[in-house]
């Protein structure tokens, strides 16, 4: 395949990792699998990458040669040096594709590949420019979102560009010409951050006991009793708030307002509520004070056992504080 349009060095970099992993991706394209060779800036100098392409004028091929090396914002400069005495006479044919994970700290190394190549620099969008950049995204893969869409997903997902891409990928699959809605994303989207720790609450909030415990059984690795003890009582509390303000007529957006959260939280946690009644969850605070005591030492057994007993409690049928 003809190299001759191509630059002799790319510098591909930034914090936008999806739309650096696509130039890399097209850039690749241009080149017989054969012919490229990917590196390690770990392992490998600009000396070493420099040898590398010129390997191709020793080996020849038809086909060019593509030398990547990921992760040259470790390079020091020895390597910018050595780089550029390479670039005075880059070998023919030969295309050095360098990788940041984020703007190279030398500045000389971004100057020498523009003045001798290209530099392509993808930065991710601010937090406040996400919900855009995730509309953006679906509407590259020509799928519709709707105007909660998008916000919802980041909401689900976090601000990982990466994580945030490969939701978009999967959901703009799945939806083909349908347009995606709100509803979409909450059924469909893996939440990134806190999966283990949503998964003890989810199962409270579900009232399966089984999976609670499991949940509980698998954070305890980690965490101490106390922490998760903590956690859920936060939880069963802003449950219960919810449910009172639901009660005033308020709905899920004016909710999230009051008490200054995502709205996907508030809407999980209304879910949840659905499944209580106010006595239950004033009972839930109550079973939850009495865990607080026996962690703190009122209660001679282990704190494991505790909230293990704790959680069986909280999820049975009817459940009332002792």
């Amino acid at each position: 395949m003809a190299t001759d349009a191509l630059e002799p060095v790319y510098l591909i970099a930034g914090s936008d990792r999806p739309k650096v992993r696509r130039a890399l991706r097209r850039l690749r394209a241009r080149f017989p699998e054969e012919s490229v060779d990917l590196l390690s800036a770990d392992a490998t100098s600009a000396a070493d990458a420099a040898a590398a392409c010129n390997a191709l004028g020793l080996f020849g091929s038809d086909g060019g040669r593509l030398v990547i090396v990921e992760g040259v914002e470790r390079w020091k400069r020895d390597d910018v040096e050595a780089l550029a005495q390479y670039l005075a006479s880059p070998t023919p044919g030969s295309v050095l594709a360098l990788v940041a994970d984020d703007r190279p700290r030398d500045s000389k190394l971004a100057d020498l590949c523009g003045q001798k190549g290209q530099v392509l620099a993808y930065d991710a969008p601010k937090p406040k420019d996400l919900a855009a950049w995730v509309r953006t995204e679906f509407e590259r893969l020509g799928a519709r979102a709707d105007e909660d869409a998008p916000r919802a997903l980041v909401e689900i997902v976090g601000d990982d560009v990466g994580a945030l891409a490969a939701e978009i990928d999967r959901i703009a699959t799945w939806a083909g010409k349908e347009p995606v809605t709100r509803a979409d994303v909450e059924a469909l989207a893996t939440p990134s951050r806190e999966t283990a720790a949503w998964a003890l609450t989810d199962a409270w909030g579900a009232r399966d006991a089984g999976a609670a415990l499991a949940a509980c059984e698998a954070e305890l690795a980690a965490k101490e009793p106390f922490l998760l003890a903590v956690r859920l009582a936060s939880h069963v509390s802003l449950v219960r708030t919810v449910q009172l303000l639901a009660e005033e007529g308020l709905g899920a957006r004016e909710i999230a307002k009051r008490v200054r959260l995502h709205e996907f939280r508030v809407r999980k946690a209304l879910g949840h509520a659905a499944n209580y009644s106010r006595d239950e969850l004033d009972a839930a605070v109550l079973r939850l004070a009495e865990l607080d005591a026996a962690l703190k030492g009122a209660s001679p057994l282990a704190s494991e056992l505790e909230l293990e007993r704790a959680l069986v409690d909280l999820t049975a049928a009817g459940a009332h504080a002792a």
